[in-house]
């Protein structure tokens, strides 16, 4: 659009030329996708000349602006208005929107895939045990199997191989129960561990964040490690994943410092909050 007195007008939100190759991902309008938008006004009997901020009267429409994607939607006034004015703004709960909302939903992201993490690990763990207390009926019983299968298919002895899942399972069962337990041990405590991560992501806390960092970094080189011996989508999938989410962590959350610290990052969430965040992204 054109400038008027070395000033550039005000552009609605999602009609902006992109300033760079790849178009900036507003969670807002993600938001309201999912959640619906937030309104003001949409049923008072009329609108004032201080709510211009987010609502105004043109024509006989009433235009609403979303207090968290910025968005103007036309609605006509309601029939039954429920009340008179819109409430002051101190009897008013903005949405999130900005850097707030965006950390809200990626950290709620990472919480997802712990909480997913902490599930698999629970029960492996759970099934570890489990073999451990009744190894030996499992043992005989596998055998027995073992044997009616390769009995069926051309009889013989029972042979185990050196590789495929038969081979692991004999593997297994060499375990004594000792070694089980230990290892029960170390995947409850794994779990417990993603557990308290997803936890404390999911309600944003600080520590959480701190945790999780220091857990996922501890582990890529093993994930580099794994990658060495054997290649597979998977891997490398968790590995892009693991590796993004520390880069986020330590470079968009500001741990240890970084960028300014926690005092920068607690600044500019303040910053995309509030009805100055509003107002500074208002219309003339």
């Amino acid at each position: 659009m054109a400038t008027t007195s070395g000033r550039h007008q005000h552009r609605p939100p999602g009609i902006r030329e992109p300033r760079r190759f790849v178009p900036k991902f507003h969670y807002e309008l993600l938001a309201c996708g999912v959640r619906g938008h937030e309104l003001l006004g949409s049923d008072v009997a009329q609108i004032r000349p201080e709510d211009r901020l987010v609502a105004r009267e043109y024509d006989g429409m009433r235009w609403l602006r979303c207090l968290r994607c910025d968005s103007w939607l036309p609605l006509p006034p309601p029939e039954t208005p429920a009340l008179e004015t819109i409430p002051p703004r101190d009897r008013i709960d903005l949405p999130l929107r900005g850097r707030p909302l965006r950390d809200k939903i990626v950290l709620r992201a990472i919480a997802i895939d712990r909480a997913f993490h902490f599930a698999v690990l629970g029960l492996l763990a759970l099934a570890v045990f489990l073999f451990a207390a009744d190894r030996a009926t499992l043992k005989t019983t596998f055998y027995k199997v073992l044997g009616d299968i390769q009995g069926g298919v051309g009889g013989g002895p029972v042979q185990s191989g050196h590789t495929g899942i038969t081979h692991e399972l004999d593997k297994l069962f060499s375990f004594s129960a000792g070694k089980l337990h230990v290892i029960g041990l170390v995947l409850a405590v794994y779990a417990a561990l993603e557990g308290a991560e997803a936890v404390g992501l999911w309600f944003q806390k600080r520590w959480a964040e701190y945790l999780t960092f220091i857990a996922t970094a501890l582990l890529l080189p093993l994930e580099v490690y794994e990658l060495t011996k054997k290649v597979s989508w998977f891997k490398i999938f968790a590995l892009i994943v693991n590796v993004a989410i520390v880069i986020y962590l330590l470079r968009a959350k500001r741990l240890f410092g970084v960028n300014g610290g926690a005092a920068a990052e607690h600044e500019e969430r303040e910053r995309d909050i509030g009805w100055a965040a509003l107002e500074r992204t208002a219309p003339p």
